[in-house]
């Protein structure tokens, strides 16, 4: 399962920095995934939002570029969270036990919908169904430092949740 994680990762170009703003501090006009993602879902009173999610900078160490997290964000590692997305399955099947929630729906069985900051590895309790309506779930939340496959945030013992 990991290699098919980091397999999806390489392929759709999101090896940790796919999120970042352009280094140049050009704007590409384009909305982030946090910005898009508040278009397609309403805020929740007790839900993290992706705006939260997106307070990440990549940061030089060495040859390598590494996330800094917000105080916000650090403040939520080990603790149970709701979060709300886009269920990306990674198996086949009805119903997911691992699975990727997004900021926004993704639009390619093979790509990611967006950088690392509007990802969350679910894992949950139950094999939830899949379907293409955004979902809420909760979970203990972690904030992943140098995960292998590139990604910043895990949620486990996931259960579905009424908004």
């Amino acid at each position: 399962m990991k290699f098919l994680i980091s397999a999806i990762v390489l392929l759709c170009g999101g090896l940790g920095l796919a999120g970042a703003q352009n280094p140049g501090g050009q704007s590409s006009a384009l909305p982030s995934a946090a910005e898009f993602s508040a278009t397609l879902l309403p805020e929740i009173k007790g839900v993290v939002s992706w705006k939260t999610l997106a307070e990440v900078t990549p940061v030089r160490q060495k040859d390598l570029f590494v996330p800094q997290f917000s105080k916000g964000i650090a403040e939520l590692d080990k603790k149970e969270v709701r979060l709300q997305g886009f269920m990306m399955p990674l198996d086949i099947g009805e119903k997911q036990a691992r699975f990727l929630l997004t900021a926004v729906p993704p639009g390619c069985s093979f790509c990611l919908p967006a950088g690392p900051d509007a990802l969350v590895e679910v894992r949950a309790k139950t094999p939830l169904k899949y379907g293409f309506e955004p979902i809420v779930v909760s979970g203990k939340f972690a904030v992943l430092k140098d995960d292998p496959m590139g990604l910043y945030y895990r949620l486990t013992d996931a259960v579905s949740v009424s908004p």
